[in-house]
């Protein structure tokens, strides 16, 4: 036998498996962190792609903005600290710099924090706030080519110089997450968000995928819109540990930050499997299903068609979205769910549309702490309460030797096959 651990909430479980019924252990391509982040972030900002440096750009007395995306306390203070002494060297003061955190639409709000760990030393300098896409004062700045109209933060619209600093990682929708989606959604008002997701329902908007894609191409040109001066993006392991930076102009830094960030996110393939075990990545990206179920996408490009998926998402805040469960429980069907939400966007009916596209091609089993009449219920799995309980309950579709993939950072992994095989 053997034992994987998957991340569950902010411990892990274990799932005991034959040996011959292991395929493989699929996981982001191993990078070692940046000797020194915070000289790596600095470099960046003094070697910026087709700007000049903020020290040399940046005028005294100059109203700043800084936009960035809560990435945790570790990276939040290197990212702010190097922007910072980087503004200093032009003369700025503190007083004149503003910080805004991003709202991040496709988390619940219970989830996320209004003021983001930054430390003690980096809060007395700077004024600091968390974006709020619907009570908040925004400003119209135009209207992309897809027709969304976008409506930013007052205050970030209004500054003399915007600086948005993002990570580049997978993004469910808009293939890759980074500075423009600091912008919108980040800083967007919340129908500027709806419009800008509606484009999730094409085909191309998955996770991984930029060319072609509708709703990263119209962040990249609310971004635009924006006339953000300086950009800076981050690229981490899947350890969430600072691996370099690219700064500078929009679109030359993050295409940059991108090449590196498909070499550690993208893993190639070489089989499908009969039972695909797959986790978020534990706390906080299985708080709920809301949540949890984005990482399903990851598990679908490496199961055989009609086989089956166990997510392993602890759930603690049940389902977590309340438009996300009535478009489950109102719709049998994407198609129908899709029409209704071309007339009617919500976010959770966003996600519960790809929730239901993915159960008409696999049979899905929750292993969470949810009641079972929510699972089997509204969202149409087969709930069981530990991981190893959930494999015997496949046993019969694996067969003796059905072959076990595991997918234990889910949302942090984009599977690729060469050739596809059944």
């Amino acid at each position: 036998m053997v034992e994987v651990w998957l991340p569950y909430g902010k411990t892990e479980v274990c799932v005991r498996v034959p040996t011959n019924n292991l395929l493989g252990i699929i996981e982001p391509n191993d990078r070692a962190e940046a000797q020194n982040p915070q000289a790596e972030i600095e470099n960046a900002l003094m070697n910026p792609f087709g700007k000049e440096r903020l020290a040399e750009s940046v005028k005294p007395g100059e109203k700043i903005c800084i936009a960035l995306r809560d990435s945790g306390a570790p990276t939040n203070q290197v990212v702010i600290s190097a922007i910072l002494d980087e503004l200093t060297a032009a003369g700025t003061r503190d007083g004149d710099i503003m910080a805004i955190f991003a709202h991040d639409t496709l988390q619940v709000s219970s989830v996320q924090r209004e003021t983001p760990p930054i430390g003690e030393d980096l809060s007395v300098r700077v004024g600091f706030s968390g974006h709020d896409c619907e009570a908040g004062e925004h400003v119209y700045v135009g209207k992309t080519s897809r027709g969304t109209d976008v409506y930013l933060n007052k205050g970030f619209a209004e500054s003399d110089v915007k600086i948005v600093a993002g990570v580049v990682e997978p993004h469910p929708f808009a293939g890759y997450c980074g500075s423009q989606e600091v912008v919108l959604p980040g800083i967007s008002n919340i129908e500027t968000v709806r419009q800008n997701l509606s484009l999730g329902l094409d085909a191309k908007a998955v996770k991984g995928l930029l060319e072609g894609n509708p709703v990263h191409q119209d962040m990249v040109e609310a971004a635009q819109l924006a006339d953000v001066d300086f950009t800076l993006n981050i690229v981490r392991n899947g350890r969430f540990q600072v691996v370099a930076a690219f700064a500078g102009e929009l679109s030359r830094a993050f295409d940059e930050a991108v090449k590196l960030a498909e070499g550690i996110y993208r893993v190639h393939v070489e089989d499908r499997a009969d039972v695909v075990f797959v986790s978020p990545g534990g706390h906080p990206f299985d708080a709920n299903l809301f949540e949890a179920s984005k990482c399903i996408d990851a598990a679908l490009e490496v199961a055989k068609r009609g086989k089956v998926i166990i997510l392993v998402a602890e759930c603690l805040d049940s389902y977590g979205q309340r438009d996300f469960y009535e478009a489950m429980s109102r719709y049998g069907n994407p198609k129908d769910l899709g029409k209704s939400l071309k007339k009617h966007f919500t976010v959770g009916g966003l996600i519960a549309h790809r929730l239901m596209t993915s159960l008409q091609k696999s049979e899905v089993v929750l292993v969470s702490t949810m009641p079972d009449y929510y699972v089997s219920g509204a969202f149409r799995m087969k709930p069981a309460r530990t991981a190893n309980e959930a494999f015997r309950l496949v046993s019969d579709i694996a067969g003796r030797n059905g072959q076990v993939t595991f997918v234990p950072h889910g949302n942090l992994t984009v599977p690729f096959m060469k050739a596809a095989k059944e």
